[in-house]
């Protein structure tokens, strides 16, 4: 195969995150894909730069194994919780009803994160800024604006990581020069616009772990409650994808309209690899959930879903795009 790189936008989902961990544990077996950028939001922020921490030290067999490293960790960590299925359930269900009433600042004084330890001993930080395989763009949303804001590569420590992923019921803001962030999925979940316009590489291939669409009507309050909480999460990439195609459509065959924006826009080869029956059937609880066997469960459907992708689409990458941008945003 003719070699071709390719930029990623990883998607966020707690403990779903795993299934693109699959993802990405697949497309490593192919060496004629090269990677220039990777966006990631939360999960996906976590995904980005343990890939880049793992090239950085090994290569793409260094990546395979801090991806696989980071998220056996997270299965191993002190959050994980061994309770019988019943109990568990019911728990997980009691405490998700009390995030909503009970704030960090009142439950967490200490702000105790198991992740800050785990991503402490996972990531040398100093040398990934100064020697990053990628461009890295990790989102995350500062509180006092909602305004999206991006960490690149050669800033990224361990508090803008944390930012990433900060939910703000279960940890307290992350303070970052003066400002405060939390999850970037507030504000770009993931965020497509910087491998456009600050990538040279025209591919762009889009992890999702929530459907565009869904199929079912939700009627329980359970149901409405999960799906309001996803299109809450969505809604920015939803506009942003859509604000591609709206470009595409008014500039397009008027070269007068197209200037440097707009070209790379036109000139972006879209790819959509989207989450499959594994994660649609789950409950928003399933993101707290951290087990071992569920997280390989979520990394082998990921490469299956990956390998099932790359036998229908890798003729396309680096010639045009495998989606159909219009169709599915405008």
């Amino acid at each position: 195969m003719k070699s071709v790189s390719l930029n990623l936008a990883l998607q966020g989902g707690g403990a779903h995150g795993a299934f693109t961990w699959g993802v990405l544990d697949r497309l490593l077996d192919e060496t004629w894909i090269n990677f220039e950028g990777v966006s990631g939001t939360s999960a996906g922020a976590m995904n980005a730069v343990m890939m880049a921490e793992g090239w950085r030290q090994g290569g793409r067999e260094g990546a395979k194994q801090q991806l696989a490293s980071f998220w056996l960790a997270v299965a191993a960590s002190d959050f994980s919780v061994r309770l019988p299925e019943q109990v568990e359930g019911a728990v997980t269900r009691f405490w998700l009803h009390a995030m909503r009433y009970l704030s960090p600042y009142d439950v967490n004084l200490l702000d105790i994160n198991p992740l800050e330890d785990l991503l402490a001993k996972q990531v040398c930080f100093e040398k990934l800024r100064q020697n990053s395989p990628f461009k890295l763009f990790i989102a995350a949303t500062e509180v006092a604006t909602g305004k999206l804001k991006l960490f690149h590569e050669r800033e990224l420590d361990l508090p803008r990581l944390l930012a990433s992923a900060c939910l703000p019921n279960i940890h307290k803001a992350i303070e970052i020069d003066g400002a405060y962030y939390w999850d970037g999925g507030f504000s770009g979940n993931p965020a497509v616009f910087p491998l456009i316009y600050e990538c040279v590489a025209d591919d762009v291939l889009i992890i999702l772990l929530q459907s565009l669409q869904r199929e079912s009507l939700p009627v329980s309050a359970e149901a409405i409650a999960e799906r309001v909480t996803e299109l809450g999460f969505q809604s920015t990439f939803m506009r942003e994808m859509r604000a591609v195609s709206n470009i595409r459509q008014y500039s397009s065959g008027s070269r007068w309209r197209q200037g440097w924006a707009e070209r790379k826009v036109n000139g972006m080869r879209c790819h959509l690899l989207e989450s499959d029956d594994s994660l649609d059937g789950l409950s928003r609880m399933s993101m707290y959930d951290n087990s071992k066997q569920f997280l390989i469960g979520l990394k082998d459907a990921g490469r299956e879903a990956c390998d099932q992708w790359l036998h229908t689409h890798q003729a396309k990458l680096g010639k045009r795009e495998s989606c159909d941008v219009n169709g599915l945003f405008s």
